[in-house]
Formats: C-alpha cells, sequence, structure tokens
C-alpha cells in the first residue's frame, strides 16, 4: 500500500454542505465499511445487554453513540492529527447477537471480530454492554497473542459467576485471564472505586495480575503522572483499551446501567488517553453506555469523543508504520 501522504482515505460527509443532524448517523459521518470495501479501523457496533446485573438499556448504545458523533469534527487538536486523513475508519455497521442465549452471542461476536480483524483493520467498537469484551478479546489475542490491557472502569470485572453464569458484564475479565489471552504483566484498572462484596474481591484481582489506579489516585495524581504510570507497565506490548463509560462520575456519564460516585471527570479520562498515544493500540472498546438514563446525550458526547480519540490513536500508529515501510 501506499504512503499515508499518497493514499486518499474516504473521510466524513462534508458538514459545510450537508448539516451535522441531516442523513445517516455513522460513526463521524464516516462512510460505511461496504462503501469503501476495506478499512484500516472498523467502529463497529455491538447491541447486546443480557450479561447486565442492573439496569438494563447498553444494547442502545451504539447507535446513540453515533448520534452523538455527528458534531465531531475530521481536525483533532489535542493529538495534532486528522484521523480519518491518515487512515481509513469506516462504520461496519452492527454485530447481531442472541439476546436470549448469552453463549450463543459470545460466539458469536467472536466469529464476526475474527472476520474483521482478519481483513487487517483495527476494531473501535461500541457497546453493549461489557460482556463483549471477553470475545473481542479472544478474536485479537488469536491475532497478537495475549495483549496488555487496560481497562477503564468503576468496577473490577473479575468476579466468577453471577447466579452460576460465567459470561456476564462483570466476569469477562476474569474469564480472559484463565484463558491465557491476556499478558499478566501488563493489566491494569483505571478509574475503579465504590463498594465491594468484599476484601477478598481485591485479593482475588491482584492474584491476577491487575494494577489498580483508583479514581481518587487520578484526582490526586493527575492525569499526565496516571498516563506515565500506564505507558512504563504496558511498554510496547500489544494493547487492548476497554472502556465501561462508567469509569466517569455520574455527573458526566449519568446514562449507564450502574453508576457509582466519585468518579472522573471526562477531561480527566481524555487526557489520560492522549497520554497513551505511544502505545501499541490494536484495538479498543467503549461499552455500558444506555441512553435511557441519560440527560441532554451527556454520556453518549462523552462516549464518542473517547472513542474518537482512540480512533485518532490507532490512525496516527497505522500511518506511522506505513511511512516506516
Amino acid at each position: 500500500m501506499s504512503s499515508s501522504s499518497e493514499q486518499q482515505f474516504r473521510g466524513p460527509v462534508d458538514s459545510s454542505r450537508i448539516p451535522r443532524y441531516a442523513g445517516p448517523a455513522t460513526f463521524a459521518r464516516l462512510p460505511r465499511l461496504d462503501e469503501v470495501g476495506t478499512a484500516d479501523v472498523a467502529v463497529v457496533g455491538v447491541p447486546f445487554d443480557s450479561g447486565v446485573s442492573y439496569r438494563p438499556g447498553a444494547r442502545f448504545g451504539g447507535n446513540a453513540i453515533r448520534e452523538a458523533s455527528r458534531l465531531l469534527r475530521p481536525y483533532n487538536p489535542a493529538q495534532d492529527a486528522s484521523p480519518f486523513a491518515l487512515a481509513q475508519v469506516a462504520d461496519a455497521g452492527d454485530i447481531a447477537a442472541n439476546p436470549f442465549n448469552i453463549n450463543e452471542a459470545v460466539e458469536t461476536i467472536e466469529a464476526a471480530a475474527d472476520d474483521l480483524l482478519g481483513t487487517g483493520a483495527r476494531m473501535m467498537t461500541l457497546g453493549g454492554d461489557h460482556t463483549i469484551a471477553l470475545p473481542l478479546l479472544r478474536s485479537v489475542a488469536k491475532k497478537h497473542g495475549p495483549v496488555a490491557l487496560l481497562h477503564f472502569d468503576a468496577h473490577l470485572d473479575t468476579w466468577d459467576t453471577y447466579f452460576g453464569a460465567e459470561y456476564t458484564h462483570g466476569t469477562p475479565f476474569r474469564r480472559a485471564v484463565e484463558e491465557g489471552i491476556l499478558d499478566t504483566e501488563a493489566l491494569s484498572h483505571v478509574g475503579t472505586r465504590g463498594p465491594l462484596y468484599g476484601k477478598q474481591d481485591l485479593t482475588d484481582d491482584e492474584k491476577m495480575g491487575f494494577g489498580i489506579v483508583t479514581s481518587s489516585d487520578v484526582y490526586r495524581r493527575g492525569a499526565d503522572e496516571v498516563a506515565d504510570q500506564l505507558r512504563q507497565r504496558i511498554g510496547d506490548r500489544p494493547l487492548y483499551i476497554s472502556i465501561d463509560i462508567d469509569c466517569l462520575d455520574p455527573a458526566h456519564a449519568p446514562g449507564t446501567g450502574t453508576p457509582e460516585a466519585g468518579g472522573m471527570t471526562s477531561r480527566e479520562l481524555l487526557e489520560i488517553l492522549r497520554g497513551l498515544s505511544s502505545c501499541n493500540l490494536v484495538s479498543a472498546d467503549v461499552v455500558e453506555v444506555a441512553p435511557a438514563y441519560d440527560h441532554a446525550e451527556i454520556t453518549s458526547v462523552a462516549a464518542s469523543h473517547t472513542a474518537y480519540e482512540l480512533t485518532t490513536i490507532m490512525s496516527r500508529q497505522i500511518a506511522a508504520s506505513r511511512t516506516d515501510k
């Protein structure tokens, strides 16, 4: 493939000619995957929330994020990059999974992710509840081997079972550790807070290899110091970032299923992500946006900007790799 300076990519609809509120709501008003054939970064929705333990509704999160992303613009000044000019980013639509059979849904999501990654694309997935992280990680690990993981969340999501069920939105990372698809030398939660079932939760989590940066740590130490710590932990390993929008305080993300007081601000989350731009980000997800509980699109706006920063990181790295070649 030619260098990024020679390559012409199809970008968003021109908002100076067609109003932002007009036309189909693809992510950032980008072309559909079937319109461009192949993509370097495929933005894909997974409208599935049968693994939730409290408030449902994240099945509608992907489309809410797409609607909120209409206001995103093609140049990202925080990263000094035009992500949609550096790589072909396209909306790959949704992965339709069985809402009545979690095991089957997990298999369907994994197979669809295999197909997307098999084209050479990196995935930017819009959930859906956090159950979907497990099949996505399985697929990414087939391509890259065990991956480093940064998990932004109010909760650990390393519990064993709920009501005897192995696959829920509170268990994906325990399963991922058990299956050997995570690099246990490079795991961290970010933004955790709130009550737990018992101190054993933390003990079990530590045994799996996870470090923890609480929301209080972010507040006291600041985004730059936290990002530096995370970069050192990850190194040059292939990295997967999974973001539960409830890592943000309910003031910044009310539209989610299991809100916890005392979370990060959207500014802190975005700044930490920008501080990770040198990491080898191979795919990512943003999950647990439940628009029925949202107000004035606060949550979906935060989620759309979060996905935009992650997409920018991937596009910059893809362009750099082409230049190197």
